[in-house]
């Protein structure tokens, strides 16, 4: 599982024009990309540091600041560009394996007490956001 998360002053998605999920204040947007062997564990390990890094103003994390998170599947993070001028996708998890994992995810964080907005898995959607630093931290689990 890969995610990169992003110290935003707000952020959202829309879907056809429609917002599906937004923060209007200080957070984390956190794009998350499935691969094939991922499981619970890789679950645990994303939303327990999404939720503990310490990247928001004066060293605190989501769960210390109350800080909302929008959560963003993003089958693209597994891009492959070695070869030609074509990405492939081979490393990306098809939709029925990754959604369950990014739910889960989404699950885990508002587990720890984290507000959790969400975009739509599998749509067409515009990712509008303020970056703040800009900081971007890339997890890999």
């Amino acid at each position: 599982m890969r995610a990169v998360v992003q110290r935003v002053s707000s952020a959202r998605v829309t879907v056809d024009g429609q917002v599906v999920g937004s923060i209007d204040r200080p957070g984390l947007l956190v794009l998350v990309g499935v691969t094939h062997d991922d499981g619970d564990e890789q679950v645990e390990l994303v939303a327990r540091k999404v939720a503990e890094l310490r990247i928001l103003r004066d060293e605190r994390s989501a769960v210390d600041a109350g800080a909302p998170v929008l959560v963003v599947s993003q089958f693209t993070l597994y891009a492959d560009t070695r070869k030609g001028r074509r990405p492939t996708w081979n490393a990306a998890a098809p939709g029925p394996v990754a959604e369950p994992l990014v739910a889960a995810v989404v699950a885990a964080l508002r587990g720890r007490g984290l507000e959790v907005a969400t975009g739509a898995f599998g749509a067409d959607m515009a990712v509008e956001l303020v970056n703040d630093g800009p900081v971007t931290i890339l997890l890999e689990a």
